[in-house]
């Protein structure tokens, strides 16, 4: 046969797999490989023969060429057969010797050849030794070495930043802390034309940075710019729309506590893309602080009609059913989750949640170890435990998780909370106003979350008798829920401790209208009007 027609079957071959018609690439390239024996066809054929989901047969051509040994790219497709086969041993063996240090650089003499196959065209390519460290990471990931997939993941991103799925596995499993996240990005080697994609990785890192930090990086990227090739009709372009970057954005907002803002943002983005999973997982966030169940009841049944092998979709059901208080199903579903996929961390922090809300403390502190242990880039899994620890009033115990998870993220105003309520607790009221002060300053705009901050501030501040500040603290906390007992029983004992009976008495009020049968403040409303009787029977005395 001619080498045109062998030429025009390659073709064939390659329109067939372009159209997803595999079988039929796999009888064209079939016979091209039998008529030229190249390895380049051989390695044509072994391709179609795993597109159409024939992985030992394909395995099993590549090895049997003994090319495999001298090239890395018929090395890298037999050991995409081994990962789909889930031989993690035998794909890692395939792969060759090779290490790695903490920093992500790879030693290995052997992996330094492509021999038999040309680049394809003018188009940019990832690095095959980039790919390969991504497959060995996926390897020991999968035989739960999970220092070994951290050390790979990060080689992989070094060898080539374009490797954008060993950047996705590092941040999505909390593999690194925000600091690891920040120094790895730095220090990858861009092209000039890639400036944007350095400011669209740290955006996706934690947002642990300063407020006025990150949303600078999301206008930059926001921001109308013109074509900068000047051999083209200039014209404008912004990735304002894209997917990606508003799902960045609604975790920022999550972050921050706006969860309306958040939910508004995902709402606009599912109607958009309603397949969008980063943006599903924020969005159940969201609805769960708005204690939405009915959102997540729909979304929920959704998810699991069209992904049910996906641990997002049994997270949501957990999700649904924890919101209507059902703790015991909620910890079915999220058990679920976590069988399905052991490194999606919500589902761990939401099957320890699960427990605590039923003071099933040994549980719960199980689960949060668990997720610690798998997670060690997440504050969330330490601040939890600091929680138990404090439930069951071990101080001491709970003050080293928080500041543990202050060590790792900090900026999350409720790590600042819960070390003012156990220094308050503690009776540190000095270190508690201060905690507490610090949670404030965190946090974008003030909301009726935050709330019992400001109040436990003011109490802070009554224990250390500064108590205009304390009433001013009240006040504030009034502005943002004015349906709350502890703020007016709080103000109200602040007037009585200042001698101001009658406005301690009409806050006292405020509060029993609020629960009737509260005892502090049904006991001292009657010592603050008795109080008041015996100062105006005083100063009527005084003036006889």
């Amino acid at each position: 046969m001619r080498e045109e027609q062998i030429e025009k079957l390659r073709g064939v071959v390659r329109d067939c797999v372009s159209k997803h018609l595999y079988s039929s690439a796999i009888f064209f390239a079939d016979k091209v490989a039998a008529l030229t024996n190249d390895p380049a066809d051989i390695y044509m054929k072994a391709q179609a023969l795993f597109l159409g989901r024939q992985y030992r047969r394909a395995f099993h051509l590549l090895n049997a060429s003994k090319i495999v040994l001298r090239d890395l790219r018929f090395r890298y497709l037999a050991a995409k057969c081994l990962e789909e086969l889930k031989e993690w041993d035998q794909c890692l063996l395939m792969l060759g010797d090779a290490k790695v240090d903490e920093h992500g650089n790879v030693y290995d003499s052997k992996d330094c050849n492509v021999m038999y196959l040309d680049k394809d065209g003018e188009d940019r390519e990832i690095t095959i030794s980039s790919a390969i460290c991504f497959l060995r990471g996926k390897a020991y990931e999968a035989l739960e070495n999970r220092a070994q997939a951290r050390q790979w993941y990060k080689a992989a991103i070094k060898a080539d930043p374009l490797c954008y799925e060993a950047l996705e596995c590092l941040i999505e499993n909390h593999m690194l802390t925000f600091e690891e996240e920040k120094t790895l990005v730095s220090s990858l080697q861009f092209g000039s034309e890639d400036g944007w994609l350095s400011l669209f990785y740290s955006c996706l890192m934690k947002k642990y940075d300063k407020e006025s930090t990150i949303e600078d990086k999301f206008r930059e990227l926001e921001k109308e710019s013109c074509d900068s090739n000047p051999s083209s009709p200039s014209f404008m372009h912004t990735l304002k729309n894209d997917s990606d970057l508003l799902a960045c954005k609604a975790e920022y907002y999550h972050q921050c506590g706006e969860y309306h803002k958040c939910f508004d943002l995902t709402s606009v983005l599912l109607e958009k893309d309603p397949f969008h999973l980063k943006c599903t997982l924020v969005h159940l966030a969201a609805a769960m602080e708005l204690g939405n169940s009915n959102e997540l009841y729909l979304m929920a049944c959704n998810l699991v009609k069209d992904y049910p092998q996906k641990a997002l979709s049994w997270f949501a059901v957990g999700c649904y059913y924890y919101c209507i208080k059902k703790y015991g199903q909620s910890r079915q579903y999220f058990s679920k989750a976590t069988s399905l996929d052991g490194t999606f961390a919500p589902a761990w922090i939401g099957y320890g949640n699960a427990y605590a809300a039923q003071e099933e403390g040994d549980q719960a502190m199980s689960a949060y170890r668990s997720a610690a242990r798998l997670f060690p880039g997440c504050h969330l899994p330490t601040l939890y435990i600091g929680m138990e620890y404090m439930r069951t009033h071990s101080y001491k115990l709970a003050e080293q998780f928080f500041m543990q998870a202050k060590k790792i993220c900090p900026s999350d105003p409720l790590v600042y909370n819960e070390l003012g309520v156990v220094a308050y607790n503690m009776k540190e009221y000095k270190n508690a106003v201060s905690w507490f002060e610090m949670t404030l300053a965190q946090i974008p705009s003030l909301t009726p979350l935050w709330e019992p901050t400001i109040v436990n501030l003011a109490h802070a501040y009554r224990k250390l008798r500064k108590y205009d500040k304390a009433i001013a603290n009240y006040e504030r906390a009034l502005t943002l829920s004015t349906r709350s007992l502890s703020t007016y029983a709080g103000l109200a004992y602040t007037y009585h401790l200042q001698d101001n009976f009658t406005a301690a008495i009409a806050c006292y009020h405020k509060a029993l209208w609020l629960e009737s049968d509260d005892q502090f403040c049904t006991e001292m409303l009657s010592l603050a009007l008795a109080d008041e009787s015996r100062r105006g029977i005083d100063a009527e005395s005084e003036f006889r």
